[in-house]
């Protein structure tokens, strides 16, 4: 089984002609596109018609790469389009299909099942052998297909009868079985850029069919704030312009304002009474000419624009969490407040947060700041008594107590060293002197026999009692970093250790050296992240 392959530049595809990417008729204006339906949001509008349109992915797309050196040669096989929300995974994938003439066929992961993929093989391998033409089966979601639906797939994907495009926002390693992913070139789509998404912002505002056809303005600030929040995400930035031009009463290129405005309203150059190939430039005239231009600011998109790239479910969720867990234990407290806060305003389970705190509380700050793990359960506490949004104030406290607090791992090290030591001695009995002695009959079992109460020496230590098992007498778990509070503390375990070594408590080797056991002082992750396999 060969390993799925990424695009990767080569100099072969460099040496291919280079011809234009645009579909001919629409490039002649032979075919006028049909009318928009009513109520298609603006994103959908927008969506390119050809490879020519198509905003953004040049390390995909870009002259001598090897995705449009194969489309310029017409051909075309499987393809995954790996990537994050609104960075055109869809869209790139309808004007593929176009660019190569091939028959469009979609399917939703969400509800299609193995006899609707059966059923879109089936009519694949009729048009091929009857037609000679290509289907392209795009599968939006693909990663949501179980085993028994990707494997339906093989057969047609295998034979030619259909050229699968399928998107998805997870890692295809992860979510794909590795038959289907040896037959598919998987292409990373990555996040757009601040220029692509101010492209196809003013695109929206100037299109005189598809978008508000110079009827909307935007100030500088506002598009720079459509562009950055949206996060590389051009479907969350035109739905947010879109959000705010209609609370302006702008709805379409030519749809009316005030009273008369709603769904049912014409828009486009049908409603200016304008027909054929001149339609849209007049349109588009007329909407600037007769109606009023509106200019959004920065107040305008701002509420419109409530919204992050975060799903709790995505490999996002564990990115931002991994680097919330590593600015606390960097030290940042203006790290770890914004990633707090920016996971907060996405919608993420406080009470997850406030777990995390605590757990780090014990496995990174530890004996270095005693009121470490107080506090963090002190916020945990006060997120339930008072809620959000007042308990805000209690998780950034905590957040930056923790980030500011001396570090160290010892009580980490110390469970995995006790978890590994358990492990590998077993189920060692207890020693004789240890054992509970308050029930009858105990003293003559021997229980307790020999056992020194540590309050009745003077300094309040035992120095000759053992506690562990015989067989790992002498083994430390503990060693105390010496930062912040465990400073003193591990002078003073030293001291206590010296004296018991002095006593022959802990049948150390006679050079004195403690038995160390080996751990990997790593008890938890920084995201919480499920095991995958």
């Amino acid at each position: 089984m060969t390993d799925p392959q990424l695009f990767a530049d080569t100099g072969a595809a460099s040496d291919a002609p280079v011809r234009p990417l645009h579909d001919a008729a629409s490039s002649t204006g032979a075919r006028r596109p049909g009318p928009l339906p009513a109520g298609m949001p603006l994103a959908a509008r927008l969506r390119p018609r050809n490879l020519d349109e198509y905003v953004g992915q040049l390390d995909a797309l870009g002259p001598g790469k090897p995705l449009r050196a194969m489309l310029d040669r017409g051909e075309l096989r499987s393809l995954l389009l790996w990537g994050p929300p609104g960075v055109g995974k869809t869209s790139l994938a309808s004007v593929i299909a176009a660019h190569v003439e091939a028959a469009w066929t979609e399917l939703s992961a969400v509800t299609a099942g193995v006899k609707d993929v059966r059923r879109v093989i089936e009519e694949g391998r009729s048009r091929m052998e009857l037609r000679g033409r290509r289907t392209v089966l795009f599968i939006d979601e693909i990663h949501r297909f179980n085993k028994g639906q990707q494997d339906a797939l093989l057969p047609g994907v295998e034979a030619g009868w259909v050229t699968l495009i399928g998107a998805t926002t997870e890692n295809p390693f992860f979510e794909l079985n590795a038959p289907l992913l040896s037959r598919c070139q998987l292409v990373r789509l990555e996040p757009l850029g601040a220029v692509d998404v101010a492209t196809l912002l003013e695109r929206a505002c100037t299109d005189p069919v598809r978008g508000f056809g110079g009827r909307v303005r935007l100030t500088d600030e506002a598009r720079a704030h459509l562009v950055a929040v949206g996060d590389g995400d051009a479907r969350a930035s035109l739905s947010a312009l879109e959000v705010a031009a209609a609370a302006a009463g702008v709805t379409g290129p030519n749809a009316p304002t005030g009273p008369n405005a709603g769904p049912d309203a014409p828009t486009g150059p049908d409603a200016a009474g304008v027909t054929g190939p001149d339609a849209g430039s007049v349109a588009a005239s007329d909407a600037t000419s007769d109606a009023e231009v509106v200019r959004l600011d920065l107040a305008d998109v701002a509420d419109a624009m409530r919204r992050f790239r975060y799903d709790r479910s995505a490999d996002g969720h564990y990115d931002q969490v991994s680097a919330f867990i590593k600015s606390l234990r960097g030290s940042d407290p203006d790290a770890a407040t914004y990633w707090l806060l920016r996971m907060l305003e996405s919608g993420e389970d406080p009470r997850f947060l406030a777990r995390r705190m605590v757990i780090f509380a014990s496995e990174d700050v530890g004996l270095a700041d005693r009121q470490a793990l107080p506090l963090a359960v002190a916020a945990f506490d006060a997120l339930d008594k008072v809620g959000l949004p007042e308990a805000r104030y209690a998780l950034v406290h905590a957040a930056i107590a923790l980030a500011v607090a001396p570090k160290s791992n010892s009580v980490a090290r110390a469970l995995a060293s006790g978890t590994e030591a358990v492990r590998r001695a077993g189920n060692l009995d207890v020693p004789a002197h240890l054992r509970d002695a308050h029930y009858r009959g105990a003293q003559r079992l021997g229980h307790g026999a020999g056992y020194d109460y540590p309050h009745d020496d003077p300094s309040g230590f035992a120095a000759g009692q053992r506690y562990l098992p015989d067989a790992l007498a002498g083994t430390v778990l503990y060693a105390p970093s010496g930062h912040g509070h465990e400073g003193p503390v591990a002078d003073h375990l030293a001291g206590l250790r010296e004296r018991a070594r002095q006593a022959g408590r802990d049948g150390r080797p006679s050079d004195g050296s403690p038995r160390t056991a080996t751990g990997s002082g790593t008890t938890t992750n920084d995201t919480d992240r499920p095991e995958r396999t």
